[in-house]
């Protein structure tokens, strides 16, 4: 694990030992609390008021010790986005967990199935044709997109929606809201989809 620094004017990471103690936070809850779910948000939105501290290496595991609707116990992974993004992050998660029902084999990663690559080949005179027909619309479509880019920032307002918050809106407080979705649900989607999964 490495600690972002400043050195003149850039940022550089330096090797750092990790203290398991200053990440891991298990706080002290009441277990008679009326609404847990509710606890469990407010716990979340309140970790999004305080910055992670940059003298330490920038993650943290909260560990609630309180039954959800959902769960007997709940745990929070707070991880600055310099560490990773979302995909690596969720790849990092899938190699870590592993099948109850085969704690010894590695956990399946979905792959997008490749498309048949045993069609006919072109003669080079329609092959020449077919990209100056692309090249063509590509600047068919770049000068109607300019244009309406423009028409829009003269001319169109854009239309109050629901999602669209108020000025001032990012100083309000926030609430973060989870769903938990059953297994059998993603994989009716995935069946209409026919992705793998």
């Amino acid at each position: 694990m490495g600690l972002q620094v400043m050195k003149g004017r850039k940022s550089q990471w330096i090797p750092t030992t990790v203290d398991l103690e200053n990440h891991i936070i298990v706080p002290e809850i009441d277990s008679d609390i009326e609404y847990p779910d509710r606890f469990v948000e407010d716990y979340i939105s309140n970790l999004t008021k305080t910055p992670l501290d940059l003298s330490k290496p920038l993650w943290e595991v909260h560990l609630l010790n309180i039954r959800t609707s959902d769960a007997e116990a709940v745990a929070i992974v707070r991880i600055h986005h310099s560490i990773g993004d979302g995909a690596s992050l969720i790849s990092l998660l899938l190699a870590a967990t592993r099948k109850t029902s085969d704690p010894d084999a590695l956990p399946t990663v979905p792959t997008q199935k490749r498309s048949d690559t045993s069609r006919h080949r072109s003669s080079p005179f329609c092959c020449w044709l077919l990209a100056i027909w692309w090249g063509l619309l590509l600047i068919l479509h770049t000068m109607l997109d300019m244009l309406l880019f423009t028409l829009t920032i003269f001319f169109i307002k854009d239309t109050p929606t629901p999602l669209k918050g108020a000025p001032g809106v990012q100083l309000n407080n926030k609430r973060f809201v989870y769903r938990t979705v059953s297994m059998d649900h993603i994989k009716i989607v995935k069946n209409e989809m026919k992705t793998t999964g």
